[in-house]
C-alpha cells in the first residue's frame, strides 16, 4: 500500500512511517528541510519536498497521484504563531483533503485531539486558537465525501507502547503513547470498511486489533 504523510518528521507521524516500512507498505512524507529527509531516508523512509502551507492545492494532487491512502498527522506545534495554527491545523487538512480528491485518493485518516484535552490546567490563549482550528478542520473534513476517519487521541507520552488502548465513540481523557497511536493508525488504515467515523482513543486494557474490531461491529448493528 502506497501511504502519503502529512507530519511524517513529528513524533507520530514518523512512528506510522516506520510501521509502515516494517510491514512492506511504501509510505512517502512531506517534508520542509533537506536535513529532515536525510534522518528519514536513513530509516529506509522516503520523502518529497514541499511545503504544505506555500503549495497549491494542484501542486499537492501532483504529489500525491497513485497513492491509496493519505495520513494527516502534522500541526504547528506551538511554532509560528495563530497564523502557523490556523494554516496548518485549521486550514491543512481541508486543503490536502482536497488534493486528495483532485489525485483519486478516498482513504483520509486525520490525527486530532481530544476535545476536553487538558481542560484541567486552563490552558492559554494559544492552545485555546488551537482547540478551535482543530475542530474547524473535522468540521471540514467530515462535509467532504471522502473515506474519512478521524482519530482524537488523548495527551500524548513518550512512553513504550504497550498494544492496548481504550477506543470508541466517546471516552475519558486520559494518556496514550505516541507507540499505541501509530499502531492504531496503521491498524485502522487496514480496516477499509471503517470510515466516516470519528473514534477517540487513550490508554486502555483492549488490545489494538481487538478494540478496533469490537468498535467495527457495534457500529454494523
Amino acid at each position: 500500500m502506497k501511504i502519503f504523510i502529512i507530519g511524517v518528521a513529528g513524533g507520530v507521524g514518523l512512528r506510522i512511517a516506520e510501521q509502515l516500512v516494517k510491514s512492506g507498505d511504501a509510505p512517502l512524507g512531506l517534508v520542509r528541510k533537506p536535513e529532515q529527509a536525510e534522518a528519514l531516508a536513513a530509516n529506509d523512509i522516503q520523502t518529497t519536498m514541499g511545503d504544505l502551507v506555500a503549495m497549491s492545492v494542484n501542486e499537492l494532487a501532483e504529489k500525491m497521484l497513485g497513492f491509496d491512502a493519505v495520513i494527516f498527522s502534522a500541526g504547528a506545534g506551538g511554532k509560528g504563531g495563530p497564523e502557523a495554527r490556523t494554516q496548518v491545523d485549521g486550514s491543512g487538512p481541508g486543503k490536502v483533503a482536497t488534493a486528495a480528491k483532485q489525485a483519486g485518493i478516498r482513504r483520509f485518516i486525520l490525527v486530532s485531539v481530544f476535545p476536553e484535552a487538558w481542560r484541567e490546567r486552563h490552558m492559554n490563549e494559544s492552545f485555546e486558537h488551537y482547540m478551535v482550528e482543530k475542530k474547524r478542520a473535522e468540521t471540514e473534513l467530515v462535509l467532504t465525501d471522502l473515506d474519512w476517519l478521524i482519530v482524537r487521541p488523548s495527551a500524548l507520552t513518550n512512553e513504550p507502547g504497550t498494544g492496548r488502548v481504550d477506543l470508541g465513540l466517546a471516552k475519558i481523557h486520559t494518556q496514550i503513547a505516541r507507540d499505541d497511536l501509530a499502531t492504531t493508525i496503521t491498524a485502522l488504515l487496514r480496516t477499509p470498511d471503517l470510515n466516516r467515523e470519528i473514534i477517540e482513543v487513550t490508554g486502555g486494557n483492549v488490545a489494538i486489533e481487538a478494540a478496533i474490531d469490537t468498535f467495527k461491529n457495534t457500529r454494523r448493528r
